[in-house]
C-alpha cells in the first residue's frame, strides 16, 4: 500500500525552505516522539513539558558543541497541520547549519520525510480532504493573486463543502435503491422516482458551472491567453510592445513582417495574461507568411479575448466587418474589444461614423487609441478594460472555480453516469440498474474529496509536492 510505504506512524523530519543561503531556515518535525527528538538536541527549556503552540530560544547542540542559536516552535496533538506531535525549528539559512541540525534529528530518532509527507499525514488522518491538500500544491506553486484566492477557497474547503453535500444526496437515494433490491421479489419502490429525477437535475445543473469554469481555472494558472488580432501593419506589434512597456516585437512599415506568433506574460491586477501577436491576416502567396496567418487563425480559437486592432485611416468599415465575422465564427465565445488605431489622423465625423457602425454583435467595446509613446494613459484604461471583460465573463460571487484536471475529469464522469440515470428513469430502468449508475456518480465525486482513492492517485498527487511539504 503507498499509505504503508510512507509508514505515517513514525516521526519523520525535513528543511520545509527553499535551498540556498537565507535569512532563516525552518526544520519541520512530526510524529509521536516529535518532541522529544528535539528536546535530545534543545539547550533551553525542557521541551517535553511546555505548552503547544509555545515558542522557546535556546541552542541547538551535539556533545555540548553549540551549532546554532534557534528559536523553537511546538504544536501538540491534534492541534497542528498533520494532527500530530509537530516542531518546527527556526535557525539561520545556512545550507550547512541546517543539514547539520537535520542529521541530528535523524541520528536521534527521525527519519527524513518524504515528498509530500506532512501533507499526506493530514489527509490520512482526517486533517484535511484529497482535494485541500491538493490546493496546498496550487498554494505554493501560485503565480499571481487570481490563482492563489482560487487555491486559498478550495484549501478552506469550498469545494469539498459542495462534493460532500452533492455525494450525500445521492447516498440517500443510493440506500433507498438497495433496500428495493432487498426486496426484489415484493415490487415495492422506496425511492421516489420523481423526487430521484429532480434532484439529478438539481446535482446536474450544480455540476455544469463547475465544469464550465475549468476553461476559466486553467487558463488562470498558465495566464489568460489574449490574441492581437488584425491586418498587416494595423499596429500589432506596437500594441504589444506598449503592454509591455519593452520593445518586444519588431515593428516596421513593411507588411507581413510578423510571420511566427510572439507571446509574453503580464500581470494586470493580479491576474495573468498572455498576450500572443500573432501574423497579419491578409490573402497571401508566401508560403511562409501563411504558415503565419494559420497560427493567427489557431491563436484566435484558443484566446479567452482577442484585440482586434485595424488602421482607422486606412481600413474601409466593410473589411473591419469582414474580418470580425471571421473572429466570431472562429470565437464567439471569447471577449473581443475593438482598438482604431490612427483615429488621431482621422476626422471627428469619420469617428463618429466608426463609432457608430461597430456595433457589431458580440463586440464587448470598441475604443479609439493612437498608439505611441505618449499612448501610457490610453493602454492603462485598455489593461483594465480587458481586466473586467474577463472577470465578468467568468466570476460570479461564491462560485466555485475548477482549476485541477483531476477533478474536472471526475465532475464529467459523475455528469455522465448521472444523464444515464435520468435516461434510465424516462425508460424505465430496473432499480439494479439505476443504482449501478448512481454509484459510479458517487464514486466519481469521492474521488475529488478522496473519500475514493487508490494509491497511484496519492502517489501522483502527493509525489509531487517538495520534501518538507
Amino acid at each position: 500500500m503507498f499509505v504503508q510505504k510512507y509508514n505515517t506512524e513514525d516521526t519523520i523530519a525535513a528543511i520545509a525552505t527553499a535551498e540556498g543561503v537565507s535569512a532563516i531556515g525552518i526544520i519541520r518535525i512530526s510524529g509521536n516522539d516529535a518532541i522529544n527528538v528535539c528536546a535530545k538536541i534543545f539547550k533551553g527549556k525542557d521541551l517535553n513539558i511546555q505548552k503547544s503552540h509555545t515558542i522557546h530560544y535556546g541552542y541547538i547542540t551535539e556533545n555540548e558543541h553549540i551549532l546554532d542559536e534557534v528559536m523553537v516552535t511546538i504544536f501538540k496533538a491534534p492541534k497542528s497541520f498533520t494532527t500530530e506531535n509537530s516542531i518546527e525549528i527556526s535557525c539561520h539559512g545556512s545550507p550547512f547549519i541546517l543539514t547539520q541540525i537535520l542529521q541530528l534529528l535523524i541520528k536521534n530518532g527521525a527519519r527524513l520525510a518524504l515528498p509530500g509527507e506532512f501533507s499526506l499525514r493530514a489527509f490520512v488522518k482526517g486533517r484535511i480532504d484529497l482535494s485541500q491538500a491538493e490546493a496546498v500544491g496550487e498554494i505554493i506553486a501560485s503565480q499571481n493573486q487570481a490563482q492563489l484566492n482560487i487555491a486559498l477557497q478550495q484549501m478552506r474547503g469550498g469545494l469539498s463543502h459542495e462534493i460532500a453535500f452533492l455525494r450525500n444526496q445521492l447516498l440517500e437515494f443510493a440506500s433507498l435503491i438497495e433496500l428495493e433490491l432487498d426486496f426484489g421479489e415484493e415490487d415495492v419502490e422506496f425511492a421516489d422516482r420523481t423526487q430521484l429525477n429532480s434532484l439529478i437535475d438539481k446535482i446536474v445543473n450544480h455540476i455544469n458551472p463547475m465544469i464550465q469554469s475549468f476553461k476559466y481555472g486553467n487558463a488562470i494558472k498558465n495566464g489568460i491567453p489574449v490574441a492581437i488580432i488584425g491586418r498587416p501593419n494595423a499596429g500589432k506589434s506596437s500594441l504589444l510592445n506598449l503592454l509591455l512597456n519593452e520593445d518586444r516585437a519588431i515593428v516596421s512599415e513593411i507588411a507581413g513582417t510578423t510571420r511566427d506568433t510572439i507571446e509574453e506574460v503580464l500581470n494586470i491586477n493580479g491576474m495573468s495574461y498572455r498576450f500572443i501577436d500573432t501574423a497579419g491576416i491578409r490573402e497571401t502567396e508566401d508560403e511562409i507568411e501563411s504558415i503565419g496567418i494559420g497560427k493567427a487563425i489557431k491563436k484566435i480559437e484558443e484566446a479567452h479575448a482577442i484585440f482586434y486592432i485595424f488602421d482607422s485611416k486606412e481600413t474601409e468599415i466593410s473589411e473591419v466587418f469582414k474580418d470580425l465575422a471571421m473572429i466570431v465564427e472562429k470565437n464567439g465565445d471569447s471577449k473581443i474589444i475593438v482598438l482604431a488605431n490612427k483615429s488621431d489622423l482621422i476626422s471627428d465625423e469619420q469617428k463618429k461614423l466608426i463609432k457608430e457602425n461597430l456595433n457589431f454583435k458580440k463586440i464587448t467595446q470598441n475604443i479609439s487609441i493612437q498608439l505611441s509613446e505618449n499612448s501610457v494613459l490610453e493602454i492603462n484604461k485598455l489593461k483594465l478594460l480587458l481586466f473586467e471583460a474577463i472577470k465578468q465573463n467568468n466570476e460570479q460571487e461564491g462560485q466555485t472555480v475548477i482549476t485541477n484536471l483531476r477533478h474536472f475529469q471526475a465532475l464529467l464522469d459523475a455528469k455522465t453516469s448521472l444523464d444515464t440515470v435520468v435516461s434510465g428513469l424516462q425508460n424505465q430502468f430496473t432499480s439494479d440498474l439505476l443504482a449501478t449508475d448512481i454509484k459510479k456518480a458517487i464514486y466519481a465525486l469521492g474521488e475529488i474529496s478522496g473519500e475514493i482513492s487508490n494509491d497511484e492517485v496519492l502517489a501522483n498527487i502527493f509525489g509531487k509536492f517538495c520534501i518538507g511539504k
